[in-house]
């Protein structure tokens, strides 16, 4: 399963509605690290699809949802469970790196 890009229009019914827990990538077409992790984050849609959901938020297209979670920088990967900010890391990081994050943050929540 691909990643779905969330609009500020759509968060709601899209993240914190959500039935099981929804990575977000507030990302940006400029920022390098951004583009970095684009790939990792496709792959781990399609690996952990069923276990969780991978969203991405278009910092500059869509400003109010990364404004109301207090997102200074990009990349920034914020795991919502039940509607709440279960875990958050800043920065690019490599697959390996996200998928344990992700894992221990989904087992935890």
């Amino acid at each position: 399963m691909p990643t779905i890009a969330v609009s500020d229009a759509d968060f709601e019914t899209t993240v914190l509605n959500a039935s099981g827990p929804v990575l977000v990538d507030f990302w940006a077409e400029w920022c390098g690290p951004c583009k970095q992790i684009g790939p990792a984050l496709e792959e781990l849609s399609s690996e952990m699809a069923g276990t969780v959901t991978i969203a991405k938020v278009n910092i500059d297209e869509n400003p109010g949802t990364p404004s109301k979670y207090g997102v200074r920088g990009v990349p920034t990967l914020m795991l919502f469970n039940d509607g709440q900010v279960a875990a958050t890391k800043v920065g690019a990081m490599p697959k390996s790196k996200i998928a344990d994050w992700l894992n221990s943050a989904v087992s935890a929540s």
